[in-house]
Parts: C-alpha cells; structure tokens; sequence
C-alpha cells in the first residue's frame, strides 16, 4: 500500500511540475506570436494525442512521464524540408533575441511562481507546528554564548541594534530567519519570553560559515524545540536502562542537574559519557505518577559505527511532545512570505550546489528520483500541507537546476543567448554541438550521481 501512495504521489508530483514548466514555455511563446507545434508530457511513445483547431499544437502524453518538452517552429529543426514564407515570422529562431530569451526563461520562471503560490496556500492554511520554545544549549554554541538557558519562547527578531522586529510564530519560522541571518553574517537580537518576561539576546551570526549551514543548522547554533517532555518509550532488556530501573512512562527531568526537555540534547550528553555515572531526575509514570526519584545509571560504552569511537547507550527509546502552535496567515501576507521562502530555498539551492562543486559540501546531498519517490510518498500520508509544501521545495529545485549555465538546459541556451546580446553575434553551430555534448556529460554525471546516492540510501551502504 506505502508503495503504491509513493507512486502516486510521485506521478502527481512529476506531472504538476513538468505541465507548469513547459507550460511557462508555451504561454510565453504563443504572447511572441512563436508556433508551437507540440506541447508533450513525458517522452517516448505517445499514449494520447489531440490537435487544437485553434492553434493547432498538438498535445500529447508520453509513455515515459519523466519531463516534458515544447517543439516549436525552427528553421534549424525541419530536417532540410522549407518553411512557407508566411509562416517564417513565427519561428522561434527568426525571433529577437530577447524574445528567445524571454521564452527559454518562462520554464523555470513558473516554478518558481508555483512554488510563491504553494507556499502561499500552506501559509494560508492552520497547520500546527512545534512552538519556538527553546531547550537548554550546549556549552560555548551561539545560543549558549547569547544568554539562553533554556525553557525561553522566542517570539521576535531584529537586526542588531536597530530596525524593524519580525514576530516568530513558531520553530520553522525561526530556523528560517535564524538561516537567513547566517547566510547574510548578521549579528541580530532574539526577543524571548520566559517566566520573569521578555528579555532581549545578542546572536552573532558572523562567524558562521558555508559549511555551518547544513541539516544540522540549529544544532551547530545550540538551539533545539524545548519546553516538551521527554519520556521513556521503551526500554531494551539487559541494558543500562533496567538495570537502573528505568520504566515506560517515567520522564525525564534533568541529568546531572541540568534541566533535560529534547531527546537531541539528552542523547548528545549521554553519548560523551560512556562508563561514567550520570545522575537522571525521574518523575515516575504508572502508578507512582507525578514522584521524583534520582537515578544513577552507567552509560554502556558502544562502538559507534559512523565515528569509530566509543559512546555511551543507555538501551532506552525517548519520545518528546513539545508545545505546538496553530499557524495561520492572511491572505496578503502568506503571498509575501511564500516569495521570501521561494527565494530564500532558491539561493540556499545555488549555494549549496556551489559548495558541492568546490568541495566543501558532499555530492551525497544529490538526490534522484528514487528519494522524490519516497518523500513524495511520506508527504502525501501527513497530509496536505506537507504534499504542498513539498511539491514547492521541488518546483524550486527543478527551477534552479534548469537555470544552471549548462547546455542542453534553459540555462545554457540562456548563456547562448546573453553572448549573442553582448556580442551582436549568434553562438556557431560547431560550438553548441562541442558545448552540447560537454552538458549532457555533465547531467548524465550528475544522475549517476544521484541514482547511486538513492541506491546506497535504499540499501544504507
């Protein structure tokens, strides 16, 4: 059954983004008064065609629905046979060129408006989301340098000492101004509440580097969601945890001393201290619900498989409920913040595949088809927002793909066109062929690529 949901989500998925990027193509090519010939979905044999009478484009689904593309009127695609002169100031090669320009561009350009409106429709949309309540830092992490002990609800930014608030209504809107600010080196200021009241906190965010923004963003800052309980799920027989005496049900409080509300925080100070006796602040489940014990348990010491060096395990399965919010925009605003998150994705993307050219981000960030299909599937079974939220993350990456200065991509016809602009004169044939052949070495590269990365994910080598 999971499988089927992930090919359906998957189909869906491929279709919406592929009609709206040819689609971008066609509509700006039809206002230039170019012939569009035929508008196809997938590649390979046709399954279904129609022919407008109107414009007399014919539509057509293909076999393999793995893209998509517009076949339009052109001189140098006719396999020598003439084109009647009255239809020549309809081809797209007799077209200006930034009208050519124009046209090649409205592909990716109507990802990226797709993904305004996704977003737009999320923000629109209640979703409840985990509050911006914090849990204690780690020791000498920005948040931990910045004042946060812990326990806090942020609720506003701002730049430095100056400028305009920004209100914080949940975690994802925090980690997303928090991303902004690395990536600019701003130094800014937390408002956050907390029992005594609101109180201000300088973040420095100038050192943070290219490599510091990655998955574990809000790690590396020392900010994880707090204010939730952290409870014993399960509890593995002959480890450390029963031989102390641990229970389902039970929840923890704090370890030695220090206030204990998120499983990464926990897990990360249970990890660096295998052998060594740490003291945990219980409040009992069951029938002693509600009474504080201390319990001394002994990491058992494990050698971790990624690192090769020896951590410390407990043998026990956490849970954490953080607070939640219910989260909803007007209609204005969500249109706003669907173009800064569209735009924000979009620069994250480019940096992030710069990073991977120069070596400082792993390739294994690549991912292909195989992963679409599994997450397209997990965001399908949570819901709407999720799918939505999803197509749009990659409605953003085929635009950004598309836009790379690569031949055989919009991108690199864009590049063609820039030089022929600048220069007065048409890129030759026997260079397009030379740079041809060099992309489509480079996109094959980069689906091996990803094709191995989404074996190895399947098969976890």
């Amino acid at each position: 059954m999971n499988l089927l949901i992930e090919l359906l989500a998957f189909a869906v998925a491929i279709g919406v983004l592929v009609v709206v990027h040819e689609y971008g193509h066609y509509s700006v090519a039809r206002l230039c008064g170019v012939k569009v010939l035929r508008f196809s979905i997938g590649f390979g044999k046709p399954l279904f065609q129609w022919v407008s009478p109107k414009t007399g484009t014919e539509w057509t689904i293909a076999a393999l629905p793995l893209g998509g593309y517009v076949k339009m009127l052109d001189e140098r695609e006719t396999g020598g046979a003439p084109i009647p002169v009255e239809a020549l100031p309809h081809a797209f090669n007799r077209q200006s060129v930034w009208r050519r320009f124009a046209i090649v561009a409205a592909g990716p350009v109507a990802n990226f408006l797709l993904a305004i409106v996704l977003f737009a429709l999320v923000f629109a949309t209640s979703v409840t989301e985990p509050a911006a309540v914090v849990a204690a830092p780690a020791p000498n992490t920005p948040a931990a340098l910045a004042g946060f002990d812990g326990g806090e609800t942020i609720v506003a930014v701002r730049a430095g000492n100056a400028g305009e608030s920004e209100r914080v209504r949940s975690w994802s809107d925090l980690r997303w101004k928090l991303l902004g600010a690395a990536f600019d080196h701003k130094r800014i200021v937390l408002s956050a509440k907390d029992a005594h009241g609101t109180s201000d906190f300088q973040l420095d965010l100038r050192g943070i580097t290219e490599k510091d923004v990655d998955d574990d963003f809000m790690s590396h800052l020392g900010f994880e969601p707090g204010g939730g309980k952290l409870t014993v799920a399960g509890v593995q027989s002959d480890s450390a945890a029963q031989k102390a005496g641990l229970a389902v049900g039970d929840r923890l409080r704090a370890v030695d001393g220090i206030p204990t509300d998120n499983a990464t925080a926990f897990i990360a100070y249970v990890k660096s201290h295998a052998s060594k006796p740490v003291t945990l602040q219980v409040e009992r489940g069951g029938p002693a619900a509600g009474k504080l014990e201390d319990v001394r348990i002994v990491p058992q010491s494990q050698r971790d498989d990624a690192t090769g060096q020896q951590i410390g395990r407990i043998g026990a399965e956490l849970a954490t409920q953080v607070p939640s919010i219910d989260v909803r925009y007007g209609p204005v605003e969500s249109l706003q913040l669907g173009a800064r998150r569209t735009w924000d994705l979009a620069v994250y993307s480019v940096r992030m595949f710069g990073r991977m050219i120069v070596g400082e981000a792993s390739l294994k960030n690549l991912s292909g088809p195989v992963t679409i299909a599994d997450y397209a599937g997990k965001s399908a079974r949570l819901g709407p927002s999720a799918f939505l939220s999803f197509l749009a993350l990659v409605s953003i990456s085929l635009g950004v793909l598309n836009l790379l200065p690569i031949p055989v991509l919009d991108g690199g016809h864009l590049l063609y066109y820039l030089v022929e602009a600048v220069t007065g004169k048409v890129v030759s044939d026997r260079w397009q062929l030379v740079f041809q052949r060099a992309g489509l070495a480079c996109i094959v590269a980069l689906s091996a690529i990803a094709l191995f990365n989404d074996l190895a994910r399947l098969i976890h080598f």
